[in-house]
């Protein structure tokens, strides 16, 4: 029952056609995208994409565009990157159509992009995970690029014989957090914007990912999920072996920016995901099933950083997850199953944020 809805990415055989223009359609702000209990927080729901698989969508640094992940109303055979104005006009792809796409980023001048991608290990789609024993995430082998914004001039940064992805920028534009198995496990790494100086950050056996910066650079908030008996850690190592990665649950963690100071934000045992942390650094805003018995409803929550106070903001029945704020605050972008025309179809959202 974990993070059906998490696994967003669809599973992907041929390759993608070449990039090219997108048109988006804008919604104007509607009461009936907002649930019910939601108004204490969210104002003027918008939403931007209609149909298909759509998610990790985050602003850039002036407010003006959004990047994010899509297979194209289907149209794709597996996601690609696009970047469209922040009232979803002038949707454009701009990662090369091949391979498989993930963890988009504007960097903070707005010069160049930041994604991983798979095409370098072939052109095609990666084959599906093989779950015969289980649920699990395929950790296919992702190397991570920037380009224009545009997806001109595009340079490999990071590449290693593994999984190398979930790639953020601190908001100076000097440091990169993201997660690589280069050393036989999921640890999380930082790099200088050049792609020097990787360092790795984080040492427990097990999954550690979704990093994203505070806004002053000095924090890194992500997420986790530490075996707990011997077997879980045999297993883990098993499924490694086998380029994947079946959770059992996850745990937002704070560390400091160097790797120190690490300390767990929740502890619920549920599957809390998609982490970030508000411009003032003192609260975290993230996806959740906690709220359901049976995992399969996720919800965004918000948290003081202490861990204290944790608060729910969602209340649709499905899939509400990936959160980012724009740079002062105001506004939230966020994937949600909400408004759907098809079962499980998820698209990017954008809200006022109007919460204390």
């Amino acid at each position: 029952m974990f993070l059906a809805a998490v696994a967003v990415a669809a599973a992907c055989s041929p390759p993608a056609r070449s990039p090219a223009a997108v048109a988006a359609v804008p919604s104007s702000g509607s009461p009936s995208l907002l649930a019910p209990g939601e108004e204490k927080f969210l104002a003027n729901v918008r939403q931007l994409t209609f149909g298909g698989q759509n998610a990790e969508a985050y602003w850039s640094a002036d407010g003006t565009k959004i990047i994010f992940q899509s297979n194209d109303e289907g149209r794709l055979p597996c996601d690609q990157i696009f970047v469209m104005n922040a009232d979803g006009s002038h949707k454009r792809m701009v990662s090369n159509g091949k391979g498989k796409t993930t963890c988009s980023y504007f960097f903070p001048s707005g010069e160049r992009i930041l994604y991983g991608s798979t095409f370098r290990a072939g052109e095609a789609c990666p084959p599906p995970p093989d779950r015969s024993r289980g649920y699990v995430w395929a950790l296919d082998d992702y190397d991570i690029y920037t380009a224009k914004p545009d997806g001109s001039d595009l340079r490999a940064l990071f590449s290693s014989p593994a999984y190398d992805a979930e790639a953020t920028v601190s908001r100076d534009g000097r440091k990169i957090v993201f997660t690589s198995a280069r050393d036989g496990d999921l640890e999380i790494y930082s790099m200088n914007a050049d792609g020097s100086g990787v360092t790795r950050l984080t040492r427990t056996p097990g999954y550690d990912g979704g990093p994203f910066y505070s806004y002053d650079g000095r924090k890194i908030v992500y997420r986790a999920d530490h075996p707990k008996t011997p077997e879980d850690l045999a297993l883990n190592r098993e499924n490694l072996a086998r380029g994947s990665y079946a959770p059992k649950g996850l745990e937002i963690r704070v560390m400091n920016a160097d790797g120190s100071g690490d300390h767990a934000v929740t502890s619920n045992g549920a599957a809390n995901f998609a982490p970030y942390f508000f411009p003032d650094g003192k609260r975290i805003i993230y996806s959740s099933n906690a709220g359901d018995s049976k995992g399969r409803d996720f919800e965004l929550y918000v948290v003081n950083a202490d861990g204290t106070n944790p608060t729910r903001v969602t209340f649709s029945p499905e899939f509400d997850g990936f959160p980012m704020f724009n740079s002062d605050g105001t506004r939230l972008v966020f994937a949600s199953n909400r408004n759907g025309k098809q079962p499980r179809e998820t698209n990017i959202f954008v809200a006022d944020w109007i919460g204390n």
